[in-house]
């Protein structure tokens, strides 16, 4: 018995330690280098640069080597970029198990930015979808610089003509995590109802659009200052969550789409029907644990209840950039835009989507 008792305090000694040291080693932040020195000759762009984890105060505006094209890439001017919070946690590398990903110690790549739209200004020699002067938009590392690269069978979609660069600029991670929230995960069918907690953030606007163009019943949750706004793009009902509880309802719904995370897994469950399912988007704050733990109830729980409980890890693709373009065209889908910066001023940008406090999409004019 001793030797067994030696034998197991040995290993879980060994995992301590081993944890404990990765901890120490995704924790650390080590500090921002200089830019490297651009040749002489070379092309060089604006762009927003980081070489540390931090504060916005990490950002750098400007000149680094303007991309050129590989075969089957398409090289795009960028006319307007999206920020979303993914950006600032790219920024922070935080929670920190995201740097076995993006760096340890200090960001591997050191562009920042996802959602653009502009116009097409050069392709490879075997780009065949897009030619010079289209108007696209779509999802790419580097977003927030004056060109962006990318494959032309990545998430690129070319631009309906009636949508503003702003507008599509706003769409890509929003918009397409919304939409595989309500349709692919959450099996939305015409006349079903659906709850959506955060209706007025950048993924709650595109959602109330998206289930009112799919045919649903929608319900939005948000502050009382958004009621209005959330009403005007198509919410059949809405709750101000400082005066009332949807959770303390008499409500039933087909699927909850939850972005906030503020009542427990069990009060949502509790609002749907038999067979309903609950969409978790994101995570709460925090480093370590706080990101997980609604993931983890969700996984822990769902084989012991009827209804399902999923966590969405959206991806963009070109297939849901081109269904969302003919839901702008036709006018189903309007992005909700709150403010707009330059591209010198992505850190404050960054700041303002850090806050919590965004109606709809922040947008970076870099034309």
């Amino acid at each position: 018995m001793k030797l067994r008792t030696r034998i197991f305090g040995g290993i879980f000694a060994f995992i301590f330690v081993a944890a404990a040291a990765l901890a120490i080693v995704l924790s650390h932040n080590s500090e921002c280098v200089p830019a490297p020195s651009l040749a002489a000759d070379a092309d060089t762009m604006k762009a927003i640069v980081y070489r540390c984890y931090g504060s916005p105060d990490v950002l750098e505006y400007g000149d680094v080597e303007k991309p050129v094209p590989l075969a089957n890439e398409v090289l795009v001017r960028v006319h307007a970029a999206g920020v979303n919070p993914l950006d600032w946690h790219y920024m922070r590398g935080s929670p920190y198990l995201m740097r076995l990903g993006s760096g340890i110690g200090a960001p591997q790549d050191t562009r920042m930015g996802v959602d653009f739209a502009g116009t097409v200004e050069a392709v490879g020699a075997d780009v065949t979808r897009f030619t010079v002067g289209d108007e696209v938009f779509g999802g790419r590392s580097g977003a927030f610089a004056e060109y962006v690269v990318i494959p032309e069978d990545r998430a690129l979609a070319r631009k309906p003509a009636n949508v503003s660069f702003e507008d599509a600029a706003a769409v890509p991670i929003a918009a397409v995590t919304a939409l595989q929230a309500l349709r692919d995960k959450g099996k939305l069918e015409p006349g079903q109802k659906v709850l959506i907690n955060g209706a007025s953030g950048g993924v709650g606007t595109f959602a109330v659009q998206i289930a009112k163009a799919l045919g649903a019943e929608v319900t939005g949750v948000c502050s009382t200052r958004n009621v209005e706004m959330v009403r005007s793009i198509g919410a059949d009902h809405v709750f101000d969550y400082k005066k009332e509880n949807y959770t303390e309802t008499d409500n039933e719904y087909d699927l909850i789409v939850d972005m906030v995370g503020n009542h427990n897994l069990s009060a949502n469950r509790r609002m749907l029907a038999e067979d309903g399912r609950l969409v978790l988007v994101g995570g709460a704050k925090g480093d370590w644990i706080g990101p997980l733990k609604r993931p983890l109830g969700a996984m822990l729980q769902g084989p012991f209840v009827d209804q399902e409980m999923i966590t969405l890890f959206a991806s963009l693709s070109q297939e849901d950039l081109a269904f969302l373009a003919e839901l702008m065209r036709d006018g189903e889908v309007t992005p909700v835009l709150d403010r707009s910066y330059p591209l010198s001023e992505v850190p404050a940008a960054i700041d303002y989507s850090e806050s919590g406090r965004a109606r709809g999409k922040i947008i970076i004019s870099v034309q």
